[in-house]
């Protein structure tokens, strides 16, 4: 995407930088799990299964901000390829518990290098420094805001 052609206001808003620079993350992120026949809801699953444990459909979309209807789409599709089992709460048989499996540890780790590249292709430009320095930057905004 060319921005040397945008208004110089534009090319000087934070706001609008970090637009521009979504568009190519989001890209390079889908392309590189749609390689691998994922997308991102498939990633943000299977990463807070893999941090917090077996968890309610409902706390996966909370924790992954996943929409509810989402949540049961994505996870009938990994349960379908053996990612993640679905069980019923013993404590509330109204809710299911979702569990990553084995076979779903090893596609997560293949989605953390395909992920590791799309953030090496998107931040080639920057030093490693400056890249710690943009993720805490990133996160002191997004949790003021959070």
């Amino acid at each position: 995407m060319e921005t040397n052609g945008a208004p110089q206001r534009l090319r000087g808003a934070t706001s609008w930088l970090l637009g521009q620079a979504t568009t190519h993350a989001h890209r390079l992120v889908s392309d590189g799990l749609g390689a691998v026949g994922a997308r991102r809801y498939h990633y943000s699953l299977m990463a807070a299964l893999d941090e917090f444990g077996p968890a309610s459909q409902a706390d996966l979309g909370r924790r992954g901000g996943l929409d509810r209807s989402d949540v049961v789409a994505t996870v009938n599709e990994l349960a379908d390829r053996g990612f993640v089992e679905r069980r019923p709460d013993p404590v509330d048989k109204r809710r299911n518990i979702v569990t990553i499996t084995p076979a779903g540890l090893a596609h997560l780790r293949d989605l953390d290098r395909v992920l590791g590249q799309a953030q090496d292709a998107l931040l080639a430009p920057l030093s490693a420094a400056e890249r710690e320095e943009l993720v805490r930057v990133l996160t002191l905004v997004l949790e003021h805001h959070g």
